[in-house]
C-alpha cells in the first residue's frame, strides 16, 4: 500500500499541550533582537531589497495564530514573503475542496476557525488558495477514505515556475527545506499540476529524492478524504535562494551546502571538489537578450589567463540530470546575470562563480540573487560590473540619452522601465582588459584550494 496509508478510519493523536504564555515571552525576545540586529544592520542604500533585521522580523511567529490544545494544533505564519501553516493532529484533506482540516478528537472549548494559504513562497503569486481549517466539533468532520501514516507537505507549482531561478529559489529550495526533516517519509501534496505538467518531469529526480512515495495530484483528488498526522501547508522562502539555518524546522540545521550536497547525491555527480590543477571555465551563452557580444575573445582571454575553457548553452528543455553532470564538470562559471547561473548549484565545492553585472546600477538586484546564495554554498562569488562603453546601449540609445546619462531616473520609473531598457535591451561586450583581473582572481582562488 503506496503512500504510507494504513486502513481507513484510524485517527491520529495530537501533541501535547504547550504553554502559549512561553510563545508571548519568545516573541517579546525576538522583538528585541530585532531591535538590536536592525541597529547594527541598517543601511542607506536606496535599493537594499531586504535586511538581515527583517528577515528575522519576517519569520517571527504572531502569538494569536498559534491554536494549541490535547486536539492538536495549528501553527500559521504569515509574516515576510509567505503565508504557511505547520497542522497537527488528526489533519484531514480534501482536493475537491483544496481544504485542510484539523479535526479535534472532542468537542474543542476554541471557536472553529480558518486561515487562507497560498501554497506557494511568493504570497502575491497567482494560484488558488487553500483553506486550512481548526475545527470545533469533530462531528462536523468529513471521514477519512485513506489514512496515511506519513506527515505531508502540500504545495503548488503555479507562479513563477518555468524559471531556472524562481524553480530554485521559490519551490526546490523551500521543499528542501520543508521535507528534509523528515528523512524521505513524506508524501507531497501538489496543487496546480495541470498548469506545469512539464514541471514534474523536469524535477522528477528531485521530488523522489526527498520523498520515497508518490506525490499526490490535489486537484485530481477527488475521490478521497486523506488523513495524515501532520500536515505543512505552503512553502516559506526567508531569504532568497538560500537557507538560513536557524530557521529550519525540526532538529536539522540545514545549509546551502547541505542542498548541493544533497544534488550531487541525488544527480549522481562526480566531482565534489574543485579541480586547481587544470581548471574548466564555463562561459555561458545566452541566444537573446543580454547576450556577450565578443564571447570568442573572452574565451580567449580565459585561455590566456590558464583556464580550459568551453563555451556552453543552457537550455530549459535539458533533461536535469544531464545538465547537471555537464556543469559539474567545470570549476568556474561566468555568465551575464540572468537564469543561467541558477547552475551554480552543481559547481563542485570550492569553485567560483563570476557574475557579468549588467550596466545601469544593477549590482543590488544581481547581488541579491546571487551573490550571498553563492558563498553560501561553498563557493567563490566575483561579480564583474559592465561599463556604459561596455554596454549595447550606448550604440543603441546614445550616450545622452536617460538609461546611460542617468541610470537612478531610470530606477525613479519603477521595475518596469528597468527590466525594460537593463535587462531586456541590453547587450555587453567586455572589455577583456578590464576583466583580466576577475579571472586572475579566480584562478588564484582555485590554487588555494588545498
Amino acid at each position: 500500500m503506496g503512500s504510507g496509508e494504513v486502513k481507513p478510519g484510524k485517527n491520529q493523536k495530537g501533541s501535547a499541550q504547550k504553554h502559549l504564555n512561553a510563545s508571548f515571552v519568545v516573541a517579546g525576545l525576538l522583538m528585541f533582537l530585532v531591535y538590536l540586529v536592525a541597529q547594527h544592520f541598517a543601511v542607506s542604500a536606496p535599493h537594499v531589497i531586504i535586511t538581515e533585521a527583517q528577515e528575522i522580523m519576517d519569520n517571527i511567529k504572531v502569538p494569536g495564530e498559534i491554536k494549541e490544545n490535547n486536539n492538536g494544533k495549528v501553527v500559521c505564519n504569515m509574516e515576510g514573503r509567505s503565508d504557511t501553516c505547520e497542522v497537527d493532529g488528526d489533519v484531514r484533506t480534501n482536493g475537491t475542496a483544496l481544504s485542510v482540516t484539523l479535526v479535534p478528537s472532542t468537542t474543542s472549548s476554541e471557536p472553529r476557525r480558518e486561515w487562507m494559504i497560498r501554497p506557494y513562497s511568493r504570497r502575491f503569486a497567482s494560484l488558488k488558495k487553500v483553506t486550512v481549517t481548526h475545527l470545533q466539533d469533530p462531528a462536523t468532520a468529513p471521514p477519512c477514505t485513506v489514512t496515511h501514516t506519513t506527515p505531508a507537505v502540500l504545495f503548488g507549482i503555479g507562479g513563477y515556475a518555468g524559471n531556472y531561478w524562481h524553480d530554485y529559489a521559490d519551490i526546490l529550495v523551500p521543499l528542501f527545506v520543508a521535507s528534509r526533516r523528515f528523512s524521505g517519509d513524506v508524501v507531497f501534496l501538489i496543487s496546480n499540476i495541470q498548469f506545469k505538467p512539464r514541471w514534474l518531469v523536469k524535477y522528477k529526480a528531485f521530488l523522489h529524492g526527498l520523498s520515497r512515495h508518490e506525490y499526490i495530484d490535489m486537484d485530481a483528488d477527488h475521490e478521497h478524504v486523506r488523513c495524515f498526522p501532520h500536515v505543512t501547508v505552503g512553502l516559506r522562502l526567508d531569504k532568497e535562494f538560500s537557507i538560513i539555518p536557524e530557521l529550519v524546522p525540526g532538529d536539522r540545521r540545514l545549509s546551502m551546502a547541505d542542498f548541493t550536497k544533497f544534488l550531487r547525491e541525488t544527480y549522481g555527480l562526480p566531482r565534489s571538489t574543485a579541480n586547481k590543477n587544470k581548471p574548466r571555465l564555463m562561459l555561458i551563452h545566452r541566444g537573446h537578450y543580454r547576450r556577450i557580444l565578443n564571447e570568442p575573445e573572452v574565451a580567449k582571454a580565459a585561455e590566456a589567463a590558464g583556464f580550459e575553457v568551453a563555451v556552453a548553452e543552457l537550455r530549459g528543455d535539458t533533461p536535469e540530470a544531464e545538465q547537471a553532470r555537464g556543469v559539474n564538470a567545470f570549476d568556474v562559471v561566468v555568465g551575464v546575470h540572468g537564469a543561467g547561473l541558477t547552475n551554480a548549484v552543481f559547481v563542485p565545492p570550492g569553485g567560483v562563480v563570476i557574475q557579468v553585472v549588467p550596466f545601469g546600477k544593477m549590482e543590488h538586484i544581481a547581488r541579491a540573487e546571487f551573490a550571498e546564495p553563492v558563498e553560501n554554498m561553498g563557493l567563490r562569488y566575483l561579480d564583474y560590473s559592465v561599463s556604459k562603453e561596455e554596454s549595447s546601449l550606448m550604440e543603441t540609445l546614445g550616450p545622452e540619452h536617460p538609461a546611460v546619462k542617468d541610470p537612478d531616473s531610470v530606477h525613479r520609473s519603477g521595475w518596469g522601465q528597468v527590466f525594460e531598457l537593463y535587462l531586456a535591451k541590453q547587450n555587453v561586450r567586455i572589455n577583456v582588459t578590464r576583466f583580466a583581473p576577475t579571472l586572475e582572481q579566480a584562478l588564484n582562488h582555485l590554487r588555494r584550494q588545498q
